[in-house]
């Protein structure tokens, strides 16, 4: 049975891509909430989905690695014609040229998913010098951008994520894939699917198939918001919304059901680089009012359409046309699972205040050091005369 990679039984099977961490950390960008079809399959090693094929990730300082796995013809725990996989092994290592050009197409994949052509340390430096209060949190939370998914799988997850968490969203997602979705392989008894097409999920019985998998209301919308995009636009139109404007983008998609405006910003963002689209809900909501003190919401109870549109407004006129990829910043770090790093935060804080009042504590002893040391101002001429006219005048 075939084994998930691990780097450390043999780089050469390995291939890779020039990357710093601070350009791209795995564990931050594939576990905030973006994405939920990634799974660590061995410390520091990242196995999912990209474009129909199984990839393991794993990166070092200022390299990212991957290994791409052969699809095979039916489920994972199929038996394969040894002699025929033998044979196919010897032509590959034979047509170096073709490996070639495989390599260059699955960085050119990696750098497309990861949209490397973003330089996120100059982000960072925008971002920064406009707001205070970014920095603090992106010195530790450097590396985390945002993906290009693609729109069926982005949209179609992203349904799920209503009244839900991300355990929980990952959970259901998974067995989407596997109800529905073409099997590619099997790793260490962990079978991969690829995420089902508009035509496996507008089917008529798959709103109860859902239902059975515990989907609950959303198995309406799933299969409902497929129908309506194969019936009234086509295959080509999730995609197709890459080249319009963001506005009218997230208006097409929130006529879709199930799709409100938060999960159509999610899709905006993360498959159809619309990179000024902010999605909002309640956590980036407490983060507006607790680290931006905003409060035109007036004491809102609930998140309106209004708070959402002001609250979107305000972070891009704060961090500008790529404000979506700023505000995941934000988002990440407000994570429970990643409150280990937000505790650095605040002991660099700390730090910093105690150096800042050591420091003023040295000056403060230093000040009154010299005004003790100072010498006496000899007296002036007229001061003397002074003196002893007073002497006289008392003899």
């Amino acid at each position: 049975m075939a084994r998930h990679a691990v780097f450390s039984s043999g780089a050469k099977i390995w291939k890779s891509l020039e990357c710093a961490k601070s350009e791209l950390r795995l564990d931050l960008t594939l576990a905030c909430g973006q994405t939920f079809r990634w799974r660590e399959s061995a410390e520091g090693h990242w196995t999912g989905v990209i474009r129909g094929r199984v990839w393991t990730l794993t990166q070092t300082e200022d390299t990212l690695w991957y290994y791409v796995y052969k699809n095979e013809g039916g489920a994972g725990g199929e038996k394969r014609d040894q002699k025929k996989d033998s044979q196919k092994i010897d032509e590959e290592e034979t047509q170096s040229a073709t490996a070639q050009q495989d390599a260059e197409v699955e960085a050119e994949v990696l750098r497309d998913y990861f949209q490397l052509r973003v330089k996120l340390a100059d982000l960072h430096r925008e971002w920064g010098a406009a707001d205070c209060h970014f920095k603090q949190i992106a010195d530790v939370f450097t590396g985390v951008r945002m993906l290009r998914q693609d729109p069926t799988e982005c949209l179609f997850s992203f349904i799920c994520t209503s009244n839900n968490h991300i355990s929980r969203i990952q959970g259901m997602v998974e067995r989407l894939c596997q109800a529905l979705g073409t099997p590619l392989c099997q790793l260490d008894q962990t079978s991969y699917h690829d995420f089902p097409t508009l035509s496996a999920l507008a089917d008529r019985g798959v709103e109860q198939r859902l239902r059975d998998l515990g989907f609950g209301y959303r198995a309406r919308f799933l299969q409902q918001s497929a129908k309506q995009i194969l019936d009234t636009h086509g295959l080509q139109w999730l995609d197709g919304l890459r080249n319009v404007l963001y506005l009218e983008a997230r208006d097409a998609l929130r006529t879709l059901p199930g799709v409100g405006t938060k999960v159509a910003d999610c899709v905006c963002l993360m498959s159809l680089d619309k990179s000024e689209a902010v999605p909002v809900d309640t956590h980036v909501w407490q983060i507006a009012k607790r680290d931006y003190k905003y409060t035109a919401d007036n004491g809102q109870k609930t998140l309106t359409e209004k708070i959402h549109r002001d609250i979107g407004d305000f972070f891009r006129e704060l961090w500008g046309p790529y404000a979506g990829w700023a505000h995941s910043v934000l988002f990440c770090a407000d994570l429970k699972k990643f409150q280990n790093l937000k505790e650095m935060i605040r002991l660099k804080q700390s730090k910093k205040k105690e150096l800042c009042e050591g420091n003023c504590k040295k000056f403060k002893i230093k000040r009154e050091f010299d005004g003790h040391e100072k010498k006496k101002k000899p007296k002036s001429e007229r001061q003397k005369k002074a003196k002893m006219s007073i002497k006289t005048e008392e003899v």
